[in-house]
């Protein structure tokens, strides 16, 4: 194969990489919170809404989801599973937000913003993007304007979190300093076993596949007492560098017009999602003995890799943040369709009166 025209293939990738590892550097010089995952997902955001050709190709894809699932299930600490008492009322938590999510961002887009019903509830789902585009693509709702609305979405969760373990009374925990690793032996194996079980994952349909499945594996060998060794930190930054530039590679092909078009009604939906997160946050926080910032992720609607990297780089219960999002991702899988089939009554609905009226 031509050299040259390697090189011109694999460049923009190296390029995103290279934007999100200096985004990241910047980040933890200034000393923010998962500076490496949040400077990176602003650094190529920007550099994709300024023109330039971000990449992150889908085998590079999937190597940041099984990285992520590998760093969640090695910070799963031990006694993880004794929190499983308290999950109900988190998870009462959970649906109750949904419902809330879904009901008021999805009124105020097609109230404020005069999007159709469609786009208005699709781009108001918390979650489940690859189920929502698919419905977009088969003819509900504007497909461009769902995806600039969710993708903004998914950048400003990722973002809120480490600006509010700054500026508010939000509880953070550095992880406690390992003092062993795993070795290359050891990584190798587990790499091996988190790649078959994502796959398996994967074919199963499961959302998040690689990550789940990664993550799972992970899980299952470090409760089973195969490994207590923690990841490398040059590993753990390159996660981090990897699904920095992969939220952020997210906005590729979006044009700056169509942008701002869709901007405002996005950020004011995350604001709303943000605000009514951060209540039901709260009053689980009243009920259940853990910290604010952990439920919070765990109750957040963002992307599972960015909540979960957030998780490890704050010092939380990874396998209580996997478990609410995994929870959350099968009630969208029934949330969603139900809402199209209503969308589509009313649609219908709509249609026959104006046809009685013009006959009339």
């Amino acid at each position: 194969m031509n050299p040259t025209r390697v090189l011109q293939a694999t460049f923009p990738t190296l390029l995103t990489l290279l934007v999100s590892a200096a985004g990241g550097s910047i980040a933890m010089l200034l000393g923010l919170p998962a500076g490496w995952l949040m400077g990176g997902a602003l650094a190529v955001t920007a550099a994709a809404m300024a023109g330039m050709k971000v990449r992150m190709p889908d085998r590079l894809r999937d190597v940041a989801f099984v990285l992520i699932g590998m760093s969640m299930g090695a910070s799963v600490a031990p006694d993880s599973l004794s929190l499983i008492a308290s999950w109900p009322v988190s998870l009462a938590g959970l649906v109750l937000e949904l419902v809330l999510i879904i009901t008021l961002t999805g009124w105020m887009l097609a109230r404020f913003f005069r999007l159709d019903p469609g786009t208005a509830y699709l781009s108001s789902f918390p979650g489940h993007l690859s189920f929502v585009m698919g419905i977009a693509a088969a003819g509900v709702g504007d497909a461009r304007q769902i995806i600039i609305i969710q993708v903004i979405r998914i950048l400003m969760l990722t973002i809120a979190v480490p600006i509010g373990t700054v500026f508010l009374p939000i509880d953070h925990f550095l992880p406690a300093a390992p003092t062993s690793f795993l070795s290359i032996g050891q990584l190798l194996a587990l790499a091996a076993a988190c790649v078959a079980v994502g796959l398996v994952f994967v074919r199963l349909k499961v959302p998040a596949g690689f990550v789940l499945g990664a993550m799972a594996a992970a899980t299952a060998a470090k409760l089973g007492g195969l490994y207590a060794e923690a990841m490398p930190v040059p590993l753990v930054t390159v996660t981090f560098i990897l699904t920095g530039a992969l939220i952020g590679s997210r906005f590729a092909g979006i044009t700056r017009g169509e942008f701002l078009s869709a901007a405002k009604g996005g950020i004011i939906a995350t604001g709303m999602t943000v605000g009514i997160v951060s209540v039901v946050a709260y009053g689980v926080s009243l009920l259940v003995d853990m910290p604010f910032g952990q439920i919070w992720l765990g109750l957040s609607p963002g992307a599972l890799e960015g909540m979960g990297a957030l998780g490890i780089a704050l010092g939380y219960d990874t396998a209580f943040i996997a478990a609410h999002h995994v929870i959350r991702l099968l009630l969208l899988s029934f949330a969603i369709p139900t809402v199209v089939v209503l969308i589509r009554r009313r649609e219908t609905a709509a249609i026959a009166r104006q046809e009685q009226a013009k006959e009339i």
